[in-house]
């Protein structure tokens, strides 16, 4: 029955590493399950890109941006003086198509 006891026993911690292991994959590729990497825009696109945004959110530094291979258009990240970041969606024309601001949660009032 030791034999057996064992066995059962290697199963269960099998099993629950391959839980954890398929928990592991799940979570890197992030929420939504969109695995690929960002890629950055590069060279006369991100100009093009850059002023765009920057002319949608009248002014700041762009501090990110990221080809969208699905909706093949590009994304800017825009830091603003106020401390407002505001993520300007455009379209493969260098065209607004959307944008939306982030306010960072500073922790205040939390408790």
């Amino acid at each position: 029955m030791l034999r057996r006891t064992k066995i059962v026993i290697g199963i269960a911690v099998a099993g629950a590493a391959i839980g954890f292991a398929a928990t592991g994959v799940a979570s890197a590729a992030g929420p939504g399950g969109d695995d690929t990497p960002d890629v950055p825009i590069s060279g006369s696109a991100l100009t093009r890109a850059s002023e765009a945004a920057l002319a949608e959110t009248g002014g700041g530094q762009v501090v990110d941006s990221e080809v969208e291979g699905e909706e093949n258009g590009y994304e800017v990240e825009v830091n603003l003086d106020d401390g407002r970041q505001v993520e300007v969606q455009l379209d493969e024309n260098f065209a607004v198509v959307g944008s939306s601001a982030d306010v960072e949660d500073s922790g205040e009032g939390a408790g």
